[in-house]
C-alpha cells in the first residue's frame, strides 16, 4: 500500500475494558468495525482510552500515537512563546493591531492552526469532512474547555462543523460570511516516509491527498470577504487556479494569499 496516496478505514478498540461499549457505540456511529487493542492487521487503529481519544499506526517501527490537544504540549509552548502576531500565520492572514477576525478553516485536520488563530483573538470556524478526523477534534475540544486556563477561549472562539467545506460554502451553511478562508489541502509528498513528521504520517493514511484543492479554492475564493491563505510546503507549486497575490514564507512553509476585495 502506498503511504500517501490511499486512504485507510481504521477499526475501533478499547485500550481498557471499561471503555469496550463506549467503543463499540463510537464504531457503529462511524460506520467502522470495531476490534482488540492488539490488533495489528490493520494499518490504523482509533483506541478510546479513560483519558482521550487517539489514533495508533500498527506495525513494526511504527510512530507513537496521535491525539489532539490544545492544552499541553507543542500547541501550549506555542501559545505562550510562539510570536504573536509577527509569526507568519499571523501575518498571512492578515492580523494587525486590534483587529478581530473572522476565520473559517476549511480543512481543520488536527485544529493545531486553528487553535493558534484563536490564541491570536480570532473567531475561528472549522470544518472537518473525515469522520474519524472530527471525532478526534470533539475529543479534544471537549477536553480543552474543561481547562481553566483556555477554556474560555476555545468555548468562545472555536466552533467545529462536521463535512465538505466546498459544499458548506456553496450552500451558505456556515451562517456567517468569513473575512478569511483559511486552507491547508493535504498533499502528495517526495519525502521519505522517515522524515515526515508522526502526524502527517497518519493524517495522509486517514484521509489521502485533497485531489479537489482546485475546487476549494475557488469556493474559497466566492466565500472570503477579504482574502484565501493556502498553505503550501515553501517550496511547492501554487494550486492550480488564479495566482495569488503575493506571499509570507516561513521556514518549512508558504502561505499564498488571494485577496478577494
Amino acid at each position: 500500500m502506498d503511504l500517501f496516496t490511499n486512504m485507510c478505514q481504521p477499526a475501533v478498540a478499547a485500550a481498557e475494558s471499561a471503555q469496550h461499549s463506549e467503543a463499540a457505540a463510537l464504531a457503529a456511529r462511524l460506520g467502522l468495525s470495531l476490534t482488540e487493542v492488539s490488533d495489528a492487521t490493520l494499518p490504523l487503529l482509533l483506541v478510546l482510552t479513560p483519558t482521550h481519544l487517539e489514533v495508533r499506526q500498527t506495525g513494526a517501527n511504527s510512530p507513537g500515537p496521535v491525539r489532539v490537544d490544545f492544552v499541553a504540549g507543542a500547541l501550549d509552548y506555542r501559545r505562550r512563546h510562539g510570536g504573536g502576531k509577527n509569526q507568519a500565520l499571523a501575518r498571512a492572514v492578515g492580523l494587525k493591531g486590534g483587529k478581530k477576525l473572522v476565520i473559517f478553516d476549511a480543512t481543520a485536520g488536527l485544529g493545531r492552526d486553528a487553535f493558534i488563530l484563536a490564541t491570536l483573538g480570532c473567531r475561528v470556524l472549522m470544518a472537518e469532512r473525515s469522520p474519524v478526523l472530527a471525532e478526534l477534534l470533539v475529543d479534544g475540544l471537549a477536553r480543552a474547555t474543561a481547562d481553566p486556563i483556555i477554556g474560555p477561549l476555545v468555548t468562545e472562539r472555536m466552533t467545529l462543523l462536521t463535512g465538505d467545506s466546498v459544499d458548506l460554502m456553496q450552500t451558505k451553511a456556515l451562517g456567517l460570511t468569513p473575512d478569511v478562508v483559511y486552507v491547508d489541502p493535504m498533499h502528495p509528498t517526495r519525502e521519505k516516509p522517515a522524515l515526515v513528521k508522526k502526524d502527517m504520517r497518519l493524517l495522509r493514511l486517514l484521509v489521502g491527498p485533497d485531489q479537489d484543492a482546485p475546487q476549494l479554492l475557488a469556493a474559497s475564493l466566492a466565500a472570503a470577504s477579504k482574502r484565501v491563505v493556502v498553505k503550501r510546503p515553501r517550496l511547492a507549486p501554487a494550486i492550480a487556479g488564479p495566482a495569488p497575490d503575493f506571499a509570507v514564507t516561513g521556514r518549512s512553509s508558504r502561505f499564498d494569499i488571494y485577496l478577494t476585495k
